[in-house]
């Protein structure tokens, strides 16, 4: 299998080299060879490279700073991977394609499905959402794997954040308002592994999809498991649970304005790729073991 790795720096993409090269051959680029702010350059890799599956792990997530350069984040989000997707459809190729739980308007309790309404509230919610409409309106054969809240054992994140915090302060604030579940890039590296291999031979169930760790939580909940985590290693940790400290999300104003439901149905990915999902605390455990050397 010839593949091609867009955005092999990032996140999701570090984790990408790992679970496909059993695949096959994997030509990967980052955004130094690969400029997702030039449609047409990033085609010309495409054609190059004639691949049977490209993985497309670029994008611009930095959600706040979208909001002030509307136009790079268009660029970035919805016109090069639309450039991407009429070169599948030229090569008869796979394209997958990761995008976000930004799509919607964070309303209601419920775990929204595939078929909800989208109404994005930022530039980044809608320039992803545009980015998932060109690649549908090209035809190519796809895999859209809506996320959320994405972590990972390389770089920083949200844990990494509040251990360093709780052994600097005696009290911390975190918002309670917004609720999702904390999904490792590992998860979606190997799920997109085991879809790659499975659409190799059953084309039509190729499509979009939501993909997040079981279970749900809020910011708040997630850095109080933490950080009692941590208590329990013996870690250095100041901050006593009753010192987290929940507030609303308009206690931080942003920018760009947040979904505070989050959640994502993963249904029917579990039942057409036969899978079950790794619940989230399970993901973050395993992340910080591997942050603390443990």
């Amino acid at each position: 299998m010839n593949i091609l790795l867009l955005g092999k720096g990032g996140q999701v993409g570090w984790e990408l080299q790992r679970a496909l090269a059993p695949l096959g051959h994997i030509t990967a680029h980052d955004i130094d060879t690969a400029d997702f702010t030039q449609p047409d350059q990033v085609a010309t890799i495409v054609r190059a490279v004639r691949p049977q599956v490209i993985v497309n792990a670029a994008a611009h997530t930095a959600v706040d700073k979208a909001e002030s350069e509307p136009d790079v984040a268009r660029l970035i989000n919805a016109a090069t991977p639309g450039a991407i997707a009429k070169e599948a459809a030229q090569l008869n190729a796979l394209l997958v394609h990761y995008s976000t739980d930004y799509v919607f308007d964070g309303t209601g309790h419920a775990p929204r499905d595939e078929n909800a309404s989208t109404a994005p509230l930022s530039v980044y919610g809608q320039t992803k959402l545009e980015g998932e409409q060109q690649i549908i309106a090209s035809g190519c054969q796809h895999l859209i794997l809506r996320t959320s809240w994405v972590y990972a054992a390389r770089g920083g994140n949200f844990a990494k954040t509040m251990l360093r915090l709780a052994s600097e302060r005696d009290q911390l604030k975190v918002i309670n308002d917004q609720i999702g579940s904390p999904t490792g890039a590992d998860l979606l590296a190997d799920v997109t592994a085991h879809a790659v291999r499975t659409l190799y031979g059953s084309p039509a169930l190729a499509g979009l999809y939501h993909l997040v760790a079981d279970g749900e939580t809020s910011w708040y909940d997630y850095a109080r498991y933490v950080i009692e985590w941590a208590r329990k290693q013996g870690q250095a940790v100041r901050v006593q649970p009753e010192d987290i400290i929940p507030v609303p999300t308009t206690e931080y104003p942003t920018p760009a304005k947040r979904p505070l439901n989050s959640r994502l149905s993963t249904a029917k990915l579990k039942q057409a790729f036969g899978l079950q999902l790794q619940h989230w605390q399970q993901g973050v455990e395993r992340m910080l073991i591997e942050h603390l050397g443990k």
